[in-house]
């Protein structure tokens, strides 16, 4: 996906769980035009994988192998409390 096909992107922000649509979607609408290149590149490689695999890393209940997704998860978690609750 193009890290600059914000639609798309934004599509594939809406999961099948509001657990993740109230925190993937606010973040892209906040903080996505903010990201470097790379990090964009990073947040469209974790919206490729499943709904539980994101349900469990965002919520702390297990993280992924891969350090950069990681990464990408806690600043997902970090500027989210720092902006705190907003509509999706």
């Amino acid at each position: 996906m193009d890290i600059n096909d914000k639609a798309r992107i934004q599509w594939a922000c809406r999961r099948g769980m509001l657990e993740l649509d109230v925190t993937i979607m606010p973040f892209f609408k906040h903080e996505y035009d903010s990201l470097t290149s790379d990090d964009k590149h990073l947040f469209i490689r974790l919206l490729e994988h499943p709904d539980p695999d994101l349900f469990n890393w965002l919520m702390n209940k297990g993280e992924p192998v891969d350090v950069e997704l990681q990464r990408i998860i806690q600043l997902i978690q970090q500027r989210n409390q720092a902006r705190g609750p907003v509509p999706v």
